[in-house]
C-alpha cells in the first residue's frame, strides 16, 4: 500500500494518534499538501459518510474518524493556505441563540472541512447579528443547529436578521438538527436541510453547486 492509501485507511479506521506523523511522512515524500488533501483525507471522509448512510457506520465512529481527519489537515493547513488552494466554499457554521449544544454542530463542521470546505465555526448561543457578520465577511454557506425545539425559533429569526441586513440573496442556508425537518426548513425559508453530518456535505455542495 501507497502512504496515500494508508493515510486513507487510518482515517477511515479512526486512528486519531498516527495520522499526523503519516501526512508529515507523506510530505517528506514529495506529496503535495493538495494531493494528500485530494486523494487521502476527502476520499477517507467521503467513505465514512458512505458507512454511514448503509449502517456500518455510526454517530462515535464518525466522530473519531472526522477528528483523525482534523489530525492531518492541521498538518496541511498552513502549506495549503501556502499555495493558494481554493476551499470548495466558505461555510460559517454555529448552533443558535439559546441552545448550547455542539457535539452535532461540532461533527458537521469536521465532515464538511473534510469534503473540502473552509469552515468557521461560530460555536454555540450564536446570536442572528453574528451570522449576519458572517456572511459579510464572505461567507456562502450558512450552517444553523439546534437540539432544542425552544431555540428551533432562532432559526428563522437569523434568516430574518439577514433578510434586515440585506445580505439574504449573498448566502445559502442549511438547517438541521434532532427536532428540525424538511418541513420546518422549509417553512423558515431555509435553502437546504441536512438530516445528520454525513448527508450535511453533500448538500452543501449541492447549495453551491460544486
Amino acid at each position: 500500500m501507497s502512504t496515500l492509501d494508508d493515510i486513507r485507511e487510518e482515517v477511515i479506521n479512526g486512528n486519531i494518534h498516527g495520522i499526523g506523523e503519516m501526512v508529515q511522512q507523506a510530505l517528506d515524500e514529495g506529496l503535495e499538501a493538495e494531493i494528500i488533501l485530494g486523494e487521502a483525507l476527502i476520499p477517507a471522509m467521503a467513505t465514512v459518510g458512505e458507512n454511514y448512510e448503509c449502517g456500518d457506520f455510526f454517530v462515535p465512529e464518525m466522530l473519531v474518524a472526522a477528528r483523525a481527519m482534523q489530525s492531518g489537515m492541521n498538518v496541511l493547513k498552513p502549506l495549503l493556505t501556502q499555495s493558494g488552494v481554493e476551499p470548495l466554499g466558505r461555510v460559517a457554521i454555529g448552533t443558535v441563540q439559546g441552545d448550547l449544544h455542539d457535539v452535532g454542530k461540532n461533527l458537521v463542521a469536521m465532515m464538511l472541512e473534510g469534503a473540502g470546505f473552509e469552515v468557521k465555526d461560530l460555536g454555540t448561543e450564536v446570536k442572528p447579528e453574528r451570522f449576519v457578520a458572517a456572511v459579510k465577511d464572505g461567507a456562502q454557506l450558512i450552517g444553523m443547529s439546534a437540539l432544542l425545539t425552544t431555540t428551533m425559533p432562532s432559526m428563522e429569526t437569523t434568516i430574518a436578521a439577514l433578510n434586515e441586513a440585506g445580505v439574504r440573496d449573498q448566502v445559502k442556508i442549511m438547517v438541521g438538527g434532532a427536532p428540525v425537518t424538511q418541513d420546518f426548513a422549509d417553512s423558515i425559508g431555509a435553502d437546504g436541510y441536512a438530516p445528520d453530518a454525513s448527508s450535511a456535505a453533500n448538500t452543501a455542495k449541492s447549495l453551491l453547486g460544486v
